[in-house]
């Protein structure tokens, strides 16, 4: 019996250790292909012939966007299509706007055989609020509030709620019928003002704003709470009352 049980105990013992050094191992893998913006910038002046990859739409792409960076939509419908031509034997150096379409995008090529495949954590609002070099491109684009001009916005109302969303922002589109009933039941002690995180780059840049769906509510034109991501409705109620 004694030995019977040292053998079940031996056996659990080191498949549990083999358990730890495969998610340990799996953790270091994910690790390193999961790079901050500035190990994401110094890769691409130290990788020889990698392939940058902005999966976010054409607009988003022509707003701004990596140097030498290639546009294939994640969204569109014809993503393995156009991504069969890569050269497997390339570093991917994969990008969106916050992560979330990059992190997919990332998933399905190492699954087709793209063995060396790096992302941007936070994607560009994270490698905007480094000031890290965008395209040129950008600036004939240009376009969104100015910081001056969303001061104005604050002022004009006592209590004023921001929405910074994007139109593939899954979170963003549940969150909007929230705030809609949330506007029409306080319209007069609240303001909610939803701002497209696209369209004003530069602007989220200067606020920190590095994901999205993002909430900031402003009293009296100061600051007085911030959320990101999907929140419901009692909560939000909960601050502004």
């Amino acid at each position: 019996m004694y030995k019977i049980m040292k053998n079940i105990f031996g056996a659990l013992f080191i498949s549990g250790v083999f358990l730890f050094l495969g998610c340990s191992k799996t953790q270091t893998q994910n690790a390193k292909n999961l790079l901050s913006s500035q190990e994401f910038s110094d890769s691409l002046s130290s990788i020889q012939d990698e392939i940058i990859l902005d999966v976010r739409t054409p607009a988003e792409y022509a707003g701004g966007h990596i140097q030498d960076a290639i546009n294939i939509d994640w969204n569109n419908g014809d993503f393995e299509q156009k991504t069969s031509s890569l050269d497997k034997k390339k570093t991917i150096m994969v990008y969106c706007l916050s992560g979330g379409r990059s992190s997919a995008a990332a998933s399905f090529l190492r699954s087709a055989g793209y063995s060396n495949v790096k992302e941007l954590d936070g994607g560009m609002m994270a490698w905007r609020a480094e000031n890290l070099p965008i395209s040129m491109e950008q600036a004939s684009q240009k376009k969104g509030y100015s910081k001056e001009q969303f001061t104005s916005l604050l002022q004009a109302h006592s209590m004023v709620l921001i929405d910074f969303y994007a139109d593939w922002c899954k979170p963003c589109k549940q969150l909007q019928p929230i705030l809609e009933e949330i506007a029409l039941e306080n319209k007069s002690t609240l303001k909610i003002i939803r701002i497209n995180a696209d369209e004003n780059p530069d602007l989220c840049r200067e606020l920190g704003i590095d994901g999205l769906p993002y909430l900031q509510l402003y009293k009296q034109k100061s600051i007085a709470w911030s959320h990101m991501g999907f929140i419901d409705k009692q909560t939000i109620l909960s601050q502004i009352k």
